[in-house]
Parts: C-alpha cells; structure tokens; sequence
C-alpha cells in the first residue's frame, strides 16, 4: 500500500470511530422510547410549573459552535503560520493540523452525548414539571402507567430528566477550549488574557446548567452529574486522545543530522553566528 493509501485509510478509520462513538445517541434518539418509571401522584418534586428554555437547544448550539470554530481556527492558523506548530504530513500544514483538533473534538462529544443518551433513556426519570406536562385525568397514589392528556412527544421528553444533556455537552465543549486554549495560547501578553477567555468559557456551561433547574427542567442532582460528566470526557479527551500537551523537541532547519544532535546535546552552546558565522532557524512546536 503506498504512502497516500496508508494516510486515506487512517482517515476513513477516524471518521468509522467518531460514527461509532455517534451511534447510541443516534439509536436513542431515534427509538425515542424511554423507560416508563412509576410516580407518586402527590410528589412535589415533579409539580412544578411548565417554563420554556432561558437557553434553548439552538441557542447552546450556536454559541458552542461559534466558540469552537472561533478559537480552534484562529488558534491553528496562528500557530502555523508563526510556524509554532508543524505536521509530518506532506498535505497542507493548517488543514492537517485542524484536522486533528476538529476530529479530537468530534470524537469526545460523539463519546459524551452517547454516554448522556444512555442514561437518559434507560433511567427514564419525570422532569421537575412532569405533572405540568403530563395534565393527567385523575391521579393517586403511585401510577405506573399515568394516563396523560399533554401532548405525547412533551410527555416522553419530560421523562429524560436524568442526566442534564445541556450541561454535560456545554461542560464538555466549554472545558474542551479552555484546556485548548492552555495548551495553544503562550506568550507573557496571555498572563490574564488566557484565564479570562477560560472564565467566561466555563462560566457560560455553568449558567447553562443553572438555568436548567431555574427553568424547572432538571433536578439539581440531574445538573450536577451533567457538568461532571461533561467535564471528565473533556479532561479524558484532552489527555489521552489530543496531543495538545505532548512536548515535542525543537525542530532545526538545517539538513545536517549529526550538528543537529550536536546542537541538542550540547550544555550552555554559544550562538551559532558567533561559532561559525552560519545561522540556523528553530521552529518550536506547542
């Protein structure tokens, strides 16, 4: 197999596994069948009035988006074009290296969106405002099979309280970029740059979550395990499939093995001009 074919491969194996990750949130969603949990006809934590989103599913949509294309393009084109970042591929340098951010990300938000899908749908527990949505004829004591009036569909989605799909997506994106931005942005300038950029980051997956139970669609319980487990597919993904923390050693320019590793190996080595009159050009990769 040649070198191209080898490279296509490795990239058709990349989409198969974000597919994979992908795919028992697509079933779920798709079966739209959670498990009918009995209640109790009296309990007030599932007596709250109906209340529309403060953050709709588009609205978290297109600020996650819009921060990630934002700070993930911006980032990588710096940095290549700074040439602070290089790729082994012979392909165009910022595409490969945008390549492999974009995939990374996919990939850990396929792997928490499954992972939230599941919970949801086997868990089946009635949201804050089930009995508001629910409008059921006549209720006592504990009913397995609640007879609803509301609209079907408002009464399935009523039953995926736990856990909190809003905040462990937000979480996950949110947290996904600000550890990007560790990672990318250096320099003294970023002292205060960078973890101001991160509050506001983290602190829009926090309000997100917050409204949630402000909005009577989640249990505090449901945000909580929501944000955490956002936060762990964020922290897991960064470290183990990112490469955005690897220390690479600095790259020279010149063709020359052996004075490269002289260079390298060297303590203390004085400027190369000053030795020899040449000049060589390092490209240090983040």
């Amino acid at each position: 197999m040649t070198e191209q074919g080898k490279k296509l491969l490795l990239i058709a194996v990349d989409i198969l596994c974000v597919f994979v990750a992908a795919l028992p949130s697509a079933i779920l969603t798709l079966r739209f069948s959670p498990y009918q949990r009995g209640i109790y006809c009296d309990d007030q934590s599932i007596d709250y009035p109906y209340r529309r989103d403060t953050i709709s599913y588009g609205t978290m949509a297109a600020v996650t988006i819009t921060c990630s294309i934002v700070i993930i393009t911006t980032g990588e084109a710096y940095l290549v074009h700074t040439k602070r970042l290089h790729s082994n591929s012979q392909f165009n340098q910022y595409l490969s290296a945008l390549y492999k951010v974009v995939g990374t990300f996919l990939f850990g938000a396929a792997v928490s969106q499954s992972l939230t899908d599941l919970a949801k749908f086997t868990i089946g527990r009635p949201r804050p405002n089930f009995l508001s949505v629910c409008a059921p004829v006549s209720c006592n004591g504990y009913v397995l099979h609640i007879n609803c009036t509301g609209n079907p569909r408002n009464v399935t989605e009523s039953r995926l309280s736990f856990y909190s799909g809003h905040s462990s997506f937000g979480m996950y994106c949110m947290l996904f970029l600000s550890l990007y931005v560790q990672a990318r942005m250096r320099g003294k300038w970023t002292r205060l740059a960078r973890p101001t950029i991160q509050f506001f980051l983290v602190a829009f997956a926090l309000y997100v979550g917050y409204s949630r139970v402000s909005d009577f669609k989640h249990h505090w319980s449901d945000v909580l395990v929501g944000l955490l487990q956002g936060a762990l597919i964020a922290v897991l993904t960064v470290r183990h499939v990112s490469d955005f923390f690897k220390q690479r050693p600095p790259r020279c320019t010149r063709a020359d093995p052996e004075e490269n590793e002289h260079l390298e190996h060297k303590p203390n080595p004085q400027p190369p001009d000053a030795q020899h009159g040449n000049h060589y050009s390092y490209r240090g990769a983040v």
